[in-house]
């Protein structure tokens, strides 16, 4: 078994323990772990230290012959706010997928929500062909779909918090 620190989207922290260390990969994509105080299921695993027993305990250092002052008792230190661990493989899906999104920005036209109605009119020849982009609701692309007409949806560039 292995626990995490977990992370929702809205900043909520909580922990979760898993068989093994793919079992969070495989819950998260299927959509099977939802963040306790909000449900949100955009999880991530949050900053965590592992848990190492030590050997040392219960032997003093030959050299340490006097007790050592006890520490002067300081003001707790503020809680660290979440941190999610991004590896190799995240920062460079986010470096390409920003990467495409700044190629489709240099060349393609931006149509804003116009932009079920503007390809079917390109797919139907009545507007000139050419590359655009925009915003499109599930019903749009369902139509767009079964018209035939090729596109593809843009994933979302992850929030500047991240």
């Amino acid at each position: 078994m292995i626990r995490y620190a977990l992370i929702c989207d809205n900043g909520h922290g909580f922990e979760s323990w898993f068989a093994n260390s793919s079992g969070f990969d495989e819950q998260a994509k299927r959509g099977l772990v939802a963040c306790p105080f909000c449900d949100s299921i955009k999880i991530e695993r949050g900053v965590m230290a592992p848990a190492v027993a030590r050997t040392d305990r219960g032997q003093r250092p030959a050299e340490q012959t006097e007790p050592a002052e006890a520490p002067a008792t300081a003001a707790p230190a503020p809680a660290p706010a979440p941190v999610a661990l991004m590896g190799e493989k995240e920062v460079a899906f986010r470096a390409m997928l920003t990467a495409l999104h700044d190629h489709v920005a240099k060349n393609a036209e931006h149509v804003g929500p116009r932009f079920a109605e503007e390809a079917l009119k390109i797919h139907h020849g009545e507007s000139e062909g050419r590359a655009i982009y925009g915003e499109a609701t599930a019903e749009d692309a369902k139509m767009l779909n079964e018209e035939g007409v090729d596109f593809l949806p843009l994933p979302k560039l992850p929030g500047a918090r991240n």
